[in-house]
């Protein structure tokens, strides 16, 4: 499980850069600033985790256990639609899309809890 979650967090940053890239470049001119902002937002909250994804990685084997592969699933559901969510409004006007955005906010933030938690508890192998 390590394995999978360091190559998720290795695509998402892979993701992230071209994302940050494409919203730099292609979208300066077509989106307004606060739009343009909100794709930024996007791009920066996938990058930091795709670094926790790799925290969680590494987290596996240093303290195995249930707790931190669900933090991992809860940081790849939370990118998927914390961000994603924010990459689809811009691009498309939806607004609709905002709405789902706290959802992602609050599995990152579960995230976070459960690799504390793994943290905590876990016994170094």
């Amino acid at each position: 499980m390590d394995r999978v979650f360091a190559v998720l967090g290795a695509l998402s940053g892979f993701i992230a850069v071209g994302a940050g890239a494409f919203g730099a470049h292609a979208l300066k001119a077509r989106l307004t600033p606060d739009l343009l902002a909100v794709f930024d937002t996007g791009a920066r909250y996938q990058m930091f985790h795709a670094l926790a994804l790799l925290a969680v990685a590494w987290a596996i084997n240093r303290w195995p256990g249930r707790t931190a592969v669900a933090s991992g699933w809860c940081f790849v559901a939370g990118t998927v639609i914390f961000s994603g969510s924010l990459y689809l409004l811009t691009l498309t006007g939806v607004r609709g899309f905002g709405a789902i955005t706290p959802i992602g906010g609050v599995l990152f933030l579960a995230g976070w809890l459960l690799l504390a938690l793994a943290a905590w508890r876990g016994k170094a192998q």
